[in-house]
């Protein structure tokens, strides 16, 4: 658990972590055919048993093979990732975030989108 909340999951081990979320569960083979550019089937288990060494995937075995679903919360899941992304690229600090969402050379948010945002805020009140 600890490597998740310091953010040490690799592009494809993410990758692997949204496709189980997605799914619930599945086996190695069904998540590998999920997967854009996908491994060999062996890699594909290798990165379970990663997961799985990380704490964030658990299996069970059914019949003769293993079936894998993720071991902790989506949400835990996302929120740490986020975390992991302020730290690394904007200092930890969530409004160098938004603001380089609202960057107008960055990307163009729809009026609706924006408007999206503002309700969040004033629901959260704009705190922590």
């Amino acid at each position: 658990m600890k490597r998740l909340e310091e953010g040490q999951v690799s592009r494809r081990e993410r990758q692997v972590m949204d496709i189980l979320f997605r799914l619930g569960k599945g086996t190695a083979q069904e998540v590998m055919d999920e997967l854009p550019d996908p491994p060999s089937y062996s890699a594909v288990r290798a990165l379970l048993a990663i997961l799985e060494e990380k704490g964030l995937v658990k299996h069970a075995k059914e019949s003769r093979r293993y079936v894998y679903s993720p071991a902790v919360p989506e949400k835990k899941a996302k929120r740490n990732a986020l975390k992991q992304l302020l730290a690394t690229f904007f200092e930890g600090r969530p409004e160098k975030l938004v603001a380089s969402l609202l960057d107008p050379e960055d990307q163009k948010l729809s009026k609706e989108e924006i408007a999206r945002i503002r309700k969040l805020l004033d629901e959260d009140g704009g705190g922590p």
